[in-house]
């Protein structure tokens, strides 16, 4: 056996021995040390050192070197193949070992930031937990404070509250004591009062009147007697007195067209704005009727039965009175008749609506004049007729009985209360 042969092999087979530990070794690593990748080198070295050796050894046996040629370019190139491979994945986890030591010490870093955070965080809970306490004492205390003081707000309200009520209730008896004053010494003195000066001046006013007719009629200086003169008689159509108006008669057809013109005026062409003394409402049918009957059935002398209102009895009465201003003018004296003061506002009131009337044409020497007493009416009719005026009496239907002394004038018109009616005349307008 050749002595070369035998020394060959053994460096050989003893490197794939160790190679084959040191790739059991790499496949299961516990701790892959940096060392390795030396010894690798250094078995590289050593492998080509030896391969250069064998090649420099003389060959006795060719086909022994040529076997032994391939299986050293075989295990030289599977080795290396190998260790290409081991280096690579060395590589890769020493890479990975950095990342993973970098990733641990970020985490470390973040890990202590957030136990920063956190003790930050514990103390702030802290100081809010502490100001929720104060906050909720305060409140308490704010609480109790605001229903002591609405406690106390309340109760001084209903003090004022039952000083108000007695305030109040002792006004409504002071207001009901006065009203009862009034009603029974200032507004009834004060009436009785002025009725009676009216009537004293009223008395006053004829007196002086007929005084002064007397003195006209006194003959101070002595008349001269004269010749008669013979005069001519002649023969005068009969003429009734002026102060004697008649609407039924024959002979006064030219006043009778004139009044049923003015009636038909009133009741289809109504003039609102018309002059002083003109009626100004609306003249219905019914109404027509009633003024017709009184100045041709009843010659401006007679009673009507009432329409049930005051109001609308001051209408017809408003008309009657437009009528007469319209035939008579200022001759005519309208005196109205009604037992309380309050019955003649209303009267005083409604004919100043319906004739466009004011305050001024109310009063003993003016258009219209109110009475309470048919006495006092009749006295006043008595002395208008003396001085040539044309009265027209009118009596409200809350007289329950017409005085005698007030048939005998000319014109005068009564509204009769309706015996099948019971009315509260307080209830008007």
């Amino acid at each position: 056996m050749n002595p070369e042969e035998s020394q060959t092999p053994e460096p050989i087979d003893e490197w794939l021995a160790q190679k084959q530990e040191q790739s059991n070794a790499i496949e299961h690593p516990e701790n892959p040390p940096v060392e390795l990748v030396v010894d690798t080198e250094t078995l590289s070295l050593s492998v080509d050192n030896q391969d250069d050796a064998a090649f420099k050894q003389p060959i006795s046996n060719a086909e022994v070197i040529e076997s032994t040629t391939e299986l050293t370019e075989d295990s030289t190139g599977e080795l290396m193949t190998q260790l290409e491979t081991e280096t690579t994945a060395l590589g890769s986890e020493i890479e990975s070992e950095s990342q993973d030591n970098l990733l641990y010490a970020q985490a470390e870093q973040r890990l202590a930031e957030l136990q920063r955070t956190e003790i930050a965080l514990k103390e702030e809970i802290a100081i809010l937990q502490g100001s929720y306490k104060t906050l909720q004492t305060q409140i308490g205390e704010t609480q109790t404070a605001l229903g002591r003081l609405v406690q106390e707000t309340l109760a001084q309200l209903e003090q004022r509250k039952q000083a108000l009520q007695i305030s109040v209730e002792q006004l409504e008896r002071r207001q009901d004591r006065i009203r009862n004053e009034m009603r029974t010494t200032f507004a009834g003195a004060s009436q009785d009062l002025a009725i009676r000066v009216q009537g004293f001046k009223d008395y006053l006013t004829g007196s002086l009147q007929d005084l002064a007719v007397a003195a006209e009629q006194l003959q101070l200086v002595p008349t001269v007697t004269e010749r008669e003169k013979p005069t001519v008689k002649e023969a005068k159509p009969v003429e009734s007195q002026p102060g004697t108006p008649q609407f039924a008669q024959q002979q006064f057809q030219d006043t009778t067209k004139q009044i049923r013109r003015l009636i038909d005026q009133y009741r289809t062409k109504p003039d609102y704005y018309g002059p002083a003394w003109q009626l100004r409402r609306t003249f219905e049918p019914v109404h027509a009727e009633r003024i017709s009957n009184w100045f041709f059935s009843q010659g401006g002398r007679g009673a009507l039965r009432t329409m049930g209102s005051r109001l609308q009895n001051i209408l017809i009465a408003s008309a009657a009175i437009s009528i007469l201003h319209k035939l008579y003018g200022d001759r005519v004296r309208t005196l109205v008749l009604a037992n309380t003061p309050e019955r003649l506002g209303e009267w005083r009131r409604g004919l100043q609506d319906c004739l466009g009337i004011g305050r001024p044409d109310f009063g003993p020497d003016r258009g219209l004049v109110l009475f309470e007493a048919p006495e006092a009416a009749a006295q006043k009719a008595d002395r208008l007729v003396k001085a040539n005026q044309l009265p027209l009496i009118i009596i409200d239907d809350s007289e329950e009985q017409i005085s005698l002394s007030l048939l005998q004038f000319p014109l005068w018109l009564a509204f009769a209360p309706d015996p099948k009616t019971v009315r509260n005349y307080d209830d008007d307008f």
